[in-house]
């Protein structure tokens, strides 16, 4: 229940244009509506949507489709702002937080694909459309007879591009495919203990201003917050702080909660897929940012710091 004081309160809801970015803002506007806030989209195009011709690591990675909804939210021209999880970057800047994390899809890769009779096998040669640098690592590393090719646009101009055969499949994260209604298209799920997801993949995250209204900003929450997505964010997200990871860098962490309590799979695999760094450690949820950590100076004191080294280095060079 909404306090009286903040009820038929304007929120205005700042989002990229993409259908599924919209798909998200309306999911969020109805959750909020149905807790008796009234609600807007603002539309904001950001610098990922923007520049195509290139990848994501060309382009500098960190909050390239969050920055400009981020100044939206600096200048008070909306209340919130919707992102994706999995695009937010690891560090959010001091005047603004992160308040709600709405409830988890389910978070496998998947392959997707026009020809019914694709199958995905150890030396299936084909050629997959992506633009994830931990995708192309980890299809490396598990299918070596594939080649993969930037895919860059959003989830419509990436169909048309399959459809008009530039790829034999595009491979995508199952929680934008189904909430687009193209789950008719998945040829290949991959298990997510083998292909562990980008951290907060299947989620949405909800940003706002540090200095909004504390009333305001707790209905909010209360309305958008899912509590176990949350804890499982704050282990996955803290795990990606500490590997200074972004788009760019093929890290990938997954947490779950069950009764015995919390646990976080993470680790990184380099750019040529032949070293693959994977741990899983289970602690209280209470300890969820403190877990996650924990994953990552295991993962960096393992090998994690040198692959990391080395992609710098490969960077540099390009």
């Amino acid at each position: 229940m909404l306090n009286n004081e903040i009820k038929n309160t304007l929120i205005r809801i700042g989002t990229r244009g993409s259908k599924l970015a919209l798909w998200q803002a309306e999911a969020a506007a109805e959750k909020l509506q149905a807790a008796g806030f009234k609600t807007e989209l603002v539309i904001i195009s950001t610098k990922g949507d923007q520049v195509l011709d290139r990848s994501l690591d060309k382009i500098g990675a960190k909050g390239v489709f969050t920055e400009e909804l981020e100044v939206s939210l600096r200048e008070g021209n909306v209340e919130i702002a919707v992102h994706s999880a999995k695009d937010v970057q690891s560090t959010i800047p001091e005047d603004l937080e992160l308040v709600a994390f709405m409830e988890r899809e389910q978070v496998n890769d998947v392959l997707l694909s026009f020809n019914p009779d694709f199958r995905l096998e150890r030396h299936t040669q084909a050629l997959i459309g992506t633009s994830s640098t931990r995708r192309k690592a980890l299809l490396k590393k598990h299918y070596p007879g594939l080649t993969t090719a930037e895919s860059r646009g959003n989830l419509q101009t990436r169909l048309k591009k399959l459809e008009d055969g530039q790829f034999d499949a595009l491979m995508l994260a199952y929680a934008g495919v189904v909430r687009m209604g193209y789950d008719n298209l998945i040829v290949h799920t991959f298990p997510a203990d083998e292909f562990v997801p980008a951290a907060g993949q299947g989620s949405v995250a909800i940003e706002c201003a540090r200095n909004l209204d504390p009333v305001l900003k707790q209905g909010i929450k209360q309305a958008l917050d899912h509590a176990d997505t949350h804890v499982c964010l704050l282990a996955e997200r803290a795990f990606l702080r500490r590997m200074e990871g972004g788009c760019s860098i093929p890290s990938f962490a997954l947490a779950r909660l069950a009764e015995a309590g919390l646990s976080i799979t993470g680790g990184i695999v380099s750019l040529d897929g032949k070293t693959l760094l994977q741990e899983t450690l289970c602690g209280a949820p209470a300890e969820a940012e403190a877990l996650g950590e924990q994953l990552a100076n295991l993962t960096l004191s393992r090998g994690g710091e040198a692959i990391l080294k080395s992609i710098r280095e490969q960077r540099n060079e390009a």
